[in-house]
């Protein structure tokens, strides 16, 4: 049997039997040479200055709210908690550059994209806190459910962007992952079916340089993620992630390019994860403390009032206000915190299916019955 070399042979265009001619070109495809920036460049001078200021408000505000959500799984009042703190930039912009009727899809480290979309922080923690399935209405906030499992909000992304548009509705659908989240198969599935159906969806991953403790270097061989847009036929964008205005840009463009009917768009944001995993996790097996001094210097926040300072555009009294707002949010966070939940445990089997299995109800019977029967107990020993 003669084996092909195919180093020595020459591509047809066209020569396949039903081919149609030539693929499109890659090249307007292909992701930024360098991640794009905005502070500290020219960009800025043409920056809406209350975009700026509101973009410096959320970031302050943002990161109070993860040292408190920190400091709440250290008093055991939530149970689990994994930071954002240093992805801020990612997690405001996101939030601000999607239209009320627009939808987020979430990752568990996105309760603060969640919170800046306008969900209570009770409500948004409500999962983390182990008390419900969720803590509020994916439908009136328009934000799914926070997604534990890694990248399986991805298909439900675009699934909700692609009837969107059937139904006629001009809404897009931001999915939000971690790097690690690429290397699941939900994630690429999801690429692939965005970019057949041309559906009105935007990938944002933030690269924060680890999936736990295994770095990107163990994850993916392309030279970016941003690259991997390419081989499902969408743009891939790649971003400095601690840049604020920078995110809002690369993000609202994109978002717009989906409502316009231009298909979706992979954006790798790089950015870093400054605290552990979660609070069950120590980052010192895995990271040396110099790579995270070295990343404090391109903190988000402090590239912002760098930026911000020397444009002009912020002020003394900008940054008074944005810190008494984070105070007060934090204050309000430990008080509504600190009052333990009444919780119903029928309330468990609500809302995992439109109509309860006969699994479902024979399980929430045994537990009401176990419930009564506890009641009843309680009673009888207070009566004696």
């Amino acid at each position: 049997m003669t084996v092909l070399d195919h180093r020595h042979l020459t591509p047809v265009p066209g020569w396949l039997p039903g081919a149609t001619g030539p693929r499109s070109d890659p090249a307007p495809l292909l992701p930024d040479t360098a991640p794009v920036r905005v502070l500290g460049t020219p960009a800025l001078d043409k920056a809406d200055p209350l975009l700026l200021r509101e973009l410096y408000r959320r970031l302050v505000v943002g990161r109070r709210y993860n040292q408190q959500a920190t400091v709440l799984t250290k008093q055991g009042r939530l149970a689990v908690y994994p930071a954002s703190t240093g992805q801020e930039a990612c997690q405001v912009a996101a939030a601000l550059a999607l239209r009320p009727d627009d939808w987020l899809f979430p990752s568990y480290r996105d309760t603060l994209a969640v919170v800046s979309r306008g969900v209570d922080p009770l409500e948004a923690l409500t999962l983390l806190r182990g008390n419900a399935h969720t803590g509020y209405d994916p439908r009136a906030a328009r934000t799914a459910p926070l997604c534990t499992p890694l990248a399986t909000q991805a298909p439900h992304a675009v699934g909700l962007a692609h009837a969107a548009r059937l139904r006629g509705e001009p809404v897009v659908a931001l999915a939000m992952l971690g790097d690690g989240g690429t290397s699941e198969g939900d994630f690429h599935e999801a690429l692939n079916f965005a970019a057949v159906l041309q559906a009105p969806v935007v990938f944002l991953v933030q690269n924060n340089g680890y999936a736990i403790s295994v770095p990107l270097t163990r994850q993916s061989a392309a030279p970016s993620l941003a690259h991997k847009a390419v081989g499902y036929g969408m743009p891939g964008r790649l971003v400095d992630g601690n840049d604020a205005a920078a995110m809002h840009a690369v993000l609202s463009e994109a978002i717009e390019h989906a409502r316009s009917g231009g298909g979706p768009t992979l954006i790798e944001a790089l950015t870093y994860r400054i605290e552990a995993h979660t609070n069950a996790d120590d980052a010192t097996r895995y990271r040396e403390d110099a790579e995270v001094t070295a990343w404090r210097e391109h903190d988000p926040i402090l590239l912002m009032e760098r930026g911000l300072r020397a444009a002009g555009v912020l002020d003394d009294q900008l940054v008074q206000e944005s810190a008494d707002e984070a105070e007060a949010l934090a204050a309000r966070m430990r008080a509504e915190f600190h009052a333990e939940p009444r919780l119903d445990p029928q309330a468990l089997f609500a809302h995992v299916y439109a109509e309860q299995t006969p699994q479902l109800r024979e399980q929430a019977a045994q537990l009401a019955a176990e419930l009564a029967a506890e009641a009843a107990s309680e009673s009888e020993v207070h009566d004696r």
